[in-house]
């Protein structure tokens, strides 16, 4: 029999439910230890370390995981990564699973993960960074008025203006900003405005300190995540995400509203080639550098006319595509987990649900600028109660009378399997039906047919 692991599991939102959930299904886990007892979904699973978690008093959760004989962290939000974490808690004896400092600045500075990625010849948009208002300022502007042309050229000045109007550079605060620090104009006037709130009015604190005017790319996306052990990738299932707050992409980028697997707009072959042409130079890339990368890598990708190419990496986990791929994982995560940390990601097997998964998101009132915190959730039990229905708490607590109430912008993550991703998001909206919170908001076309 497999020896037992402790585990402690840094986070507290969906993704990290989520986790916690697979955590308890496997034959390994020991104790499992979490960070974030405020988590209602959470708290019901493992429990609570007993120490300061901020990383000025890493030295206490240090000692926390030696009295306990923590053999394996899970790190699961990019802030904690981009801290050190992974750095400060591995130890002999001890598993961290979760990119170093160093590897997780390709998602905590865009800047550097753009210069890395043009030194590395790795498809991805246009870009220039820039810390100066006037001067991004500037460029924008050269980007909004199209060359001079003589006058036998009229009609091609006048439709340069039109396509440059059309498609205003998207807009990015370098720094982590809770997925939503990018801004997609539909003006460029709301482009000047975008670096204005970033730049000069600090709306994006330091994380907009620099910002990257990115070249608008035009296609679908997709979500390709890969778990990495230093030199192997295990490329998961690939994922649509869903940041727009409304129906039909509309609306305010959030950090996710829903998210289901598999994608359909990407198959096999294009799936080897984004492996082959943007994954693998990344690690290769990383390691000419000295920085070596385990965890997970996730490439958010552009389909374009010309090929896949990348609009952004994470070093962890997204939220919300990690509850469908933990829906479908049937192999045990503690397996998986650790042959990244040692190395031996090649020897895990590693089993998918045949069926489809399908997350759909309910935020707060007034999520993403001003959620509402505290209103009474109703209904998860019965949700939870239905056949292959998984509900995730992003955003909800205890209240001091045991009511379970929102505390966050995005509360619930509801997941459905089905044969397909419809059907999984049929089950997912069935569930919903059940949910109830004042002011709750969601998409209606998570995975819909035809939208």
């Amino acid at each position: 029999m497999a020896e037992k692991v402790n585990v402690l599991l840094v986070g507290g939102g969906g993704r990290e439910h989520a986790i916690a959930m697979k955590l308890r299904e496997s034959r390994r886990l020991g104790d499992l230890w979490i960070t974030h007892p405020e988590n209602a979904g959470l708290a019901k699973l493992a429990k609570a370390v007993d120490v300061p978690v901020g990383i000025r008093e890493i030295y206490r959760l240090e000692q926390f995981c030696d009295k306990n004989k923590v053999g394996l962290v899970v790190i699961g939000p990019e802030d904690p990564l981009c801290e050190g974490y992974s750095d400060k808690l591995k130890a002999p004896g001890r598993l961290v699973f979760g990119p170093s400092m160093e590897a997780a600045k390709l998602e905590g500075d865009k800047a550097w993960s753009k210069q890395l990625m043009r030194s590395a010849s790795i498809p991805t948009g246009d870009a220039r960074i820039f810390t100066d208002i006037r001067a991004a300022k500037d460029y924008l502007s050269s980007r909004e008025s199209p060359p001079a042309l003589d006058s036998r050229s009229k009609g091609l000045v006048a439709k340069s203006r039109e396509s440059h109007a059309e498609a205003p550079p998207v807009i990015k605060a370098a720094g982590l900003a809770k997925g939503k620090g990018v801004i997609v104009p539909n003006t460029f006037k709301e482009a000047h405005e975008a670096l204005e709130r970033m730049l000069v009015k600090k709306e994006f604190g330091d994380a907009g300190r620099r910002v990257v005017i990115e070249e608008r790319l035009e296609g679908t996306e997709v979500s390709v995540l890969a778990i990495v052990d230093g030199g192997n990738i295990l490329v998961l299932p690939a994922c649509r995400d869903h940041k727009r707050l409304q129906d039909g992409d509309k609306g305010p980028n959030t950090g996710g509203m829903g998210a289901y697997c598999p994608a359909e707009n990407i198959d096999e072959e294009t799936l080897r080639h984004v492996e082959r042409e943007i994954l693998v130079p990344t690690i290769d890339a990383l390691r000419r550098d000295g920085i070596e990368y385990k965890g997970v890598l996730y490439a958010g990708l552009m389909l374009t006319p010309a090929g896949p190419k990348v609009l952004e990496f994470n070093c962890r986990f997204g939220d919300p595509e990690c509850q469908p791929l933990m829906a479908r994982l049937k192999s045990d995560l503690i397996d998986l987990l650790c042959g990244a940390c040692e190395g031996t990601l090649d020897r895990v097997d590693v089993e998918w649900d045949t069926r489809a998964a399908s997350c759909v998101v309910m935020a707060a009132r007034g999520y993403p600028d001003a959620p509402k915190k505290g209103t009474p959730i109703l209904g998860i039990d019965e949700a939870e109660k239905m056949k292959d229905v998984f509900v995730t708490i992003s955003g909800a607590k205890k209240d001091r009378e045991g009511a379970t109430v929102t505390n966050g912008g995005r509360v619930l993550g509801v997941t459905g399997l089905g044969a397909t991703v419809q059907d999984a998001s049929s089950k997912a909206y069935e569930a919903i039906k059940k949910i109830s919170f004042e002011g709750a908001q969601y998409r209606t076309d998570i995975g819909v047919a035809g939208k």
